[in-house]
């Protein structure tokens, strides 16, 4: 991994270029997710098959693409009962976070006696993106559709990458079957997002999309925000873990290999530290643990490109780092950790103490994994149920309320010259 230290000429800058180095907003490949979208936009169908024997190596055809009941159904049967079990356990800790977190219809009066309130509804038809590749992550399904169902949306549309064969995992499929997809497309990449926002003769256009990708994925639904609702910007994955010297070295050595190894290349990983000595001997684990690991070549390259080790003065300098990077997994390895956690505001999402590593997250604890990466943390929180919910305000009046308003509304009509608006509420009080 690379290292800088906080008593280094240039400290500041070398900061400064780590923090900004994303891949989200890489001008190639915003240009080639361009392109893609506006050949599905064009094309449609024929697009994503040409960019699915491209990208993937399969010849389908337009019959092809979708995944259908029978193929889902046999893949569950096909799932050992280990991963039935595990699929199981972990839906059911996501569904009962989800639960939790639904936003309820309300109403009260305000002072002239009006009843305002607000009203949640499920989108009826959302899109979920599923990366696939190297590393089909059957625990996004659970960590999107099943918010998706729990939130009561009718059509859930998932997509994904097949393998050169034109199947899809089989035990992303037996995950997608128990999530609650209504509709699976064989397809990935940029051209899936611009398939969902669009819509093509095969998949029909949804409201709003979901689910984490690649930087293609990124940089696709980036472009297409606005034809389109989006979640976030769930890129490449991050995690940045601030430890002092309690820390074991072994832990953040495991966990920094874990995130390097998803293979885009644009993983970024950070461990900042105020002990020098942790810093050597997680550099001494990584070279320990990374030949056994059976992805140490995409792990090799993503620490190459984005891997660093931090000597900062401080704990509180490092808290202020994590701050500035917006991490999407930030692990807190620290003696005395509850001021960090009140601290940081910015991390898609924090794991506290040695025993809660960021695995936990990725797979089951229940909070979705889906998280902002590239600084886009900074505005954007990770992805929740209430985001498959569409919210309406209701405003009803009486007479009597509507009297009491009266001259508030004439006030601001005359104060912004708009004489028609003040003039709609004044004929109701004329008769």
């Amino acid at each position: 991994m690379n290292l800088i230290r906080h008593t280094d000429s240039g400290f500041s800058a070398k900061l400064n270029k780590l923090v900004a180095a994303s891949s989200l907003f890489d001008p190639g490949i915003e240009q080639r997710a361009l392109e893609i979208t506006r050949a599905v936009q064009r094309r449609g169908d024929m697009a994503l098959l040409h960019y699915t024997e491209k990208f993937d190596g399969a010849k389908l055809t337009p019959g092809k693409l979708r995944v259908g009941q029978a193929e889902l159904d046999g893949a569950w049967r096909a799932t050992n009962a280990r991963t039935r079990k595990a699929i199981r356990l972990a839906k059911a800790n996501v569904a009962f976070f989800a639960k939790q977190s639904l936003r309820k219809n309300w109403q009260a009066r305000n002072a002239q006696g009006g009843v305002v309130g607000e009203k949640f509804d499920p989108f009826a038809r959302v899109g979920v993106y599923i990366p696939g590749g190297t590393a089909p992550l059957a625990s996004t399904t659970l960590m999107t559709v099943t918010l998706a169902k729990v939130a009561g949306c009718r059509e859930i549309v998932a997509c994904t990458p097949c393998g050169k064969d034109g199947q899809v995992n089989t035990a992303l499929l037996a995950a997608l079957g128990q999530a609650g997809a209504t509709e699976v497309y064989r397809v990935g990449g940029a051209q899936a997002i611009a398939a969902m926002a669009c819509g093509t003769k095969t998949i029909r256009a949804v409201q709003k999309i979901f689910g984490p990708g690649n930087a293609y994925v990124v940089a696709a639904k980036r472009l297409l925000f606005g034809r389109v609702a989006i979640d976030l910007l769930p890129g490449p994955s991050e995690i940045f873990i601030l430890a002092d010297s309690s820390a074991n070295p072994k832990f953040a050595a495991a966990d920094l290999l874990a995130q390097a190894e998803h293979g885009s290349g644009h993983e970024r990983v950070w461990l900042a530290s105020n002990s020098k000595k942790l810093i050597a001997d997680v550099q001494r684990e990584i070279d320990r643990q990374l030949p056994g690991l059976s992805r140490r070549e995409f792990i090799r390259k993503a620490l190459r490109k984005n891997g660093w080790l931090i000597h900062v003065k401080s704990i509180n300098d490092g808290v202020a780092l994590a701050n500035r990077i917006a991490p999407e997994h930030c692990e807190l390895m620290l003696r005395k950790p509850a001021q960090a956690v009140k601290a940081i505001t910015t991390a898609g999402a924090i794991f506290v103490g040695p025993w809660a590593p960021t695995v936990l997250g990725d797979y089951m604890a229940g909070p979705s994994h889906t998280l902002p990466t590239g600084g886009a943390g900074a505005s954007f929180a990770g992805l929740t149920v209430d985001q498959f919910q569409r919210r309406t305000s209701v405003v009803k009046y009486s007479r009597s309320a509507l009297a009491k308003s009266i001259e508030t509304v004439r006030t601001f009509a005359e104060m912004e010259g708009l004489d028609a608006h003040g003039r709609s509420a004044e004929i109701r009080l004329e008769d």
